[in-house]
């Protein structure tokens, strides 16, 4: 569980995590790219957080996949500060002994990471900056849980 603004390698993260998991049967991961959601215009994101505040709650979010699929493991990597599009924002990746639990898992972390993680994200346009609104499509996504 980390939040960070340096880069990470994808490749990297995942090979350590599924080294160090035990008794897992399938691994599952998603990496999010940081996109142009304005007007096909924006030259950066800039992401803001509390660290401690947004620690807690990732932890608690894992916590919750991990019991709900009983996942062997759960890996949540975010990162803060300016990104321009392309850039990797995220990573999640899941463990368990069969392929279903680390599939649901992954798709429960992403769900609650994209509505429930106190990331504030404010997107830099040629015309000027804007926050992100919550869209309902994502709170929608939580009922299924």
């Amino acid at each position: 569980m980390r939040v960070q603004e340096a880069a990470f390698d994808v490749g990297a993260e995942l090979n350590a995590f599924t080294e160090a998991v035990e008794g897992a049967g399938a691994v599952v991961s998603f990496t999010g790219l940081t996109r142009d959601v304005a007007e096909g215009d924006m030259i950066a994101m800039e992401i803001e957080h509390y660290p401690g505040m947004t620690q807690s709650a990732l932890e608690a979010i894992r916590d919750d996949a991990m019991a709900r699929f009983s996942l062997q493991g759960a890996l949540v990597i975010h990162r803060y500060g300016r990104l321009v599009p392309g850039e990797v924002i995220m990573m999640v990746a899941t463990a368990s002994r069969h392929r279903a639990g680390a599939f649901l898992g992954a798709q429960f972390l992403m769900d609650y990471l994209k509505s429930r993680a106190p990331f504030w994200k404010r997107e830099i346009t040629e015309r000027g900056a804007d926050w992100v609104a919550a869209k309902e499509d994502d709170e929608s996504a939580l009922d299924r849980w």
